[in-house]
């Protein structure tokens, strides 16, 4: 059994025990990441769902790999000119934050795919450095807007927890994306995805209700950004 084996079989056995549900969607963030390792999660783990940060990485990695079904999550900043690479390849985009993004995303999905599953993407730490909204109510003029679109399915939020070793404080960010997205869904919004934990902080993701993960080094080792 190959490293990577384990370590996603080591993850999912987690889900179980910090959800009681083996439910949670586990994506392996594969950017960076060479071909044969993404066919060997696939094949020894049977692992469908990964994630990219890039869309022309994304579009290369949808091509070499069309003869599996996998799901492809595009999880990095979208930017206006690359809008047609997500559209095109992504069954699910974590990230969308502006309304612009929205109308390109819905205009340039193709008309025989499936909706394009989108999460609007919340900067729950506050931090400059990091890409989103930030308060509710600007989060909720986009999630009207997002459904005012056909082509585009809005599934629920998504947030990254602060960088540190205080627990308190990740869970206090991750509990308020969750209650974020409780108040949507108290004004009609029928949201069911929580976008919510990294290889760092994962379990107290999942302890606040996290319904994704997403993992990357824990799962392929340490990146080589030269590929």
């Amino acid at each position: 059994m190959t490293n990577i084996t384990q370590q996603i079989i080591k993850i999912r056995q987690e889900l179980v025990q910090y959800t009681k549900s083996s439910a949670v969607n586990l994506i392996a963030v594969s950017k960076t990441i060479a071909i044969e390792a993404i066919q060997e999660a696939y094949h020894a783990a049977q692992q469908i769902a990964f994630g990219e940060n890039y869309p022309q990485e994304l579009a290369s990695k949808v091509e070499q790999l069309q003869n599996l079904p996998l799901e492809w999550h595009f999880i990095g900043n979208i930017q206006s000119n690359k809008t047609k690479l997500i559209a095109e390849n992504a069954a699910w985009a974590h990230t969308l934050a502006n309304t612009n993004h929205a109308k390109r995303l819905n205009n340039q999905r193709p008309a025989h795919l499936a909706p394009l599953q989108v999460l609007i993407e919340v900067n729950i730490s506050d931090e400059v450095s990091k890409h989103g909204l930030s308060n509710f109510a600007e989060i909720a003029i986009l999630a009207k807007e997002i459904n005012s679109l056909p082509n585009l399915k809005l599934r629920g939020l998504m947030g990254m927890a602060s960088a540190t070793d205080n627990i308190e404080l990740i869970k206090a960010q991750f509990n308020q994306l969750k209650n974020y997205q409780q108040q949507l869904n108290e004004q009609g919004f029928n949201l069911d995805q929580l976008s919510m934990g990294m290889s760092g902080d994962y379990t107290h993701a999942l302890e606040c209700g996290a319904t994704m993960i997403r993992i990357g080094s824990l799962i392929f080792g340490e990146r080589n950004y030269d590929n």
